[in-house]
């Protein structure tokens, strides 16, 4: 396997009326299309398509949410939230995006990659 694929893996799919139930790994990408009920934890990028839906918990380097999630959702990167998302649970990223329309109903930290949730904080 080239370096290349090493680092991004080949990138996986739980397609449109597809539903899984179980914990997800992947060295590369993921998009969810389908129902997952489980955790995913993505060296790559992880999506949860607008039709999506995740009961579970989220780890990626980047992450697009259009569809719903109910759970914690860490980005290494960064978290997009799209218009018609809906996400009950904590979020975690070092950036921030919202699209207007996005729904959120939880707790959210924003620190840095290497670094805890209080880093940076004076008490």
């Amino acid at each position: 396997m080239s370096e290349k694929n090493k680092e991004t893996g080949v990138p996986s799919l739980v397609a449109e009326g597809a539903v899984f139930e179980g914990k997800i790994r992947t060295d590369g990408s993921i998009t969810i299309d389908g129902k997952l009920a489980g955790d995913v934890i993505a060296k790559g990028n992880a999506r949860i398509g607008s039709d999506g839906m995740l009961e579970g918990n989220m780890t990626a380097k980047n992450i697009s949410v259009g569809g719903k999630v109910q759970g914690t959702v860490t980005a290494n990167e960064k978290l997009f939230l799209e218009a018609k998302s809906i996400v009950k649970g904590d979020i975690r990223a070092m950036r921030l995006v919202v699209d207007e329309g996005a729904m959120f109903d939880g707790k959210c930290a924003m620190t840095g990659q290497a670094s805890g949730p209080d880093s940076g904080l004076r008490k």
